[in-house]
């Protein structure tokens, strides 16, 4: 073959390998233009029912209502929701894979040092969707009104004022044993499977406090078979505005929230997370989400994906601060 000829051949082929390859190379701002292109999978890591899941199904029909496109609320409950999270961890990195997380996995996180997933390398935060409280209750039988009162009568009765909660380890768990960490008291911690059975068991005197939602409880609270003392919060809520904070209400400086966001793969391209950040904003404080929420207790609450990750990064230290310093067994 004539070298001109081979040499023209060779830029040709070169030319057409060039445009394979580059034509084989991910575009990520086509592909955020095109987000979503299928189904979303909403991963609620809870059972159903739950605050998770209420909020992941209101949250996913505005999505759908905005993007024309379905946003599924899957359930996939167990570990404390660590399978769920697992789940999306390991998903697709494609966006198309989100999950609902709650306070409760940053306690996690502090805890258990054998995860399947590392929640800052192996997820990323899309935008925290809502803060709610938890509310210090009593059975009526405890003789007590008033948070300084529960703390006289806990000191005076080491061990003997029975907590219920939704698990070891949970954020109602830890809710307690910061209180008892800051006052001195000491509460006798009761693990139950799920928050219902904590209400259950505070109803029926088996436990003689809990930290519940307003939702769970607010019925046997009008019917004076539950007292409400002081909620968890930093600041008093709308929802309830005559109950007093922990902190107002002797106990400085306490604050427990719970707080419900979303997350994805950490592999999923920014420009993926920050398209997902923006829509989800836009869906938590439509009026009729916002409503909706704000009837569970829940003020709808919205961030950039950087600033979802350095509160998860906050909350862990916080919790693992609490455990160091308390010097908690947890079983």
């Amino acid at each position: 073959m004539p070298t001109s000829r081979f040499l023209l051949c060779s830029a040709v082929s070169a030319v057409a390998v060039s445009s394979m390859c580059h034509a084989a190379q991910p575009d990520p701002a086509r592909e955020a233009r095109e987000y979503p292109s299928r189904p979303i999978r909403f991963i609620v890591p809870f059972v159903p029912g739950a605050g998770t899941d209420i909020t992941t199904r209101t949250v996913a029909k505005k999505l759908a209502e905005t993007w024309g496109q379905q946003v599924v609320a899957d359930n996939r409950s167990g570990a404390a929701g660590a399978i769920g999270a697992d789940i999306t961890a390991k998903a697709n990195p494609d966006g198309h894979t989100l999950c609902l997380i709650s306070s409760g996995h940053t306690v996690l996180a502090a805890v258990n040092e054998r995860l399947p997933y590392d929640i800052e390398k192996d997820l990323t935060g899309v935008s925290q969707l809502t803060t709610l409280f938890y509310i210090l209750t009593v059975h009526p039988s405890v003789p007590v009104k008033s948070v300084k009162e529960l703390i006289a009568h806990a000191r005076a009765n080491p061990g003997k004022l029975k907590q219920g909660s939704s698990g070891t380890g949970a954020l109602q768990h830890f809710s307690g044993e910061m209180l008892a960490y800051m006052t001195g008291a000491k509460f006798t911690h009761i693990p139950y499977k799920g928050g219902g059975a904590a209400v259950t068991a505070l109803l029926s005197g088996e436990v003689e406090m809990a930290f519940t939602t307003l939702l769970s409880t607010r019925a046997f609270i009008n019917s004076g078979r539950l007292r409400y003392l002081a909620i968890t919060a930093g600041k008093r809520s709308p929802a309830i505005p005559d109950l007093p904070t922990i902190a107002e209400a002797g106990v400085p400086g306490f604050e427990a929230n719970q707080w419900y966001g979303v997350v994805t793969s950490a592999k999923v391209p920014p420009a993926i997370v920050s398209k997902l950040s923006n829509a989800m904003r836009d869906a938590v404080h439509a009026p009729d989400v916002s409503e909706r929420l704000a009837a569970d207790g829940s003020t709808a609450l919205s961030s950039t994906s950087s600033e979802f990750n350095a509160h998860i990064k906050s909350e862990i230290l916080k919790w693992r601060r609490l455990v160091k310093e308390a010097s908690l067994q947890l079983k």
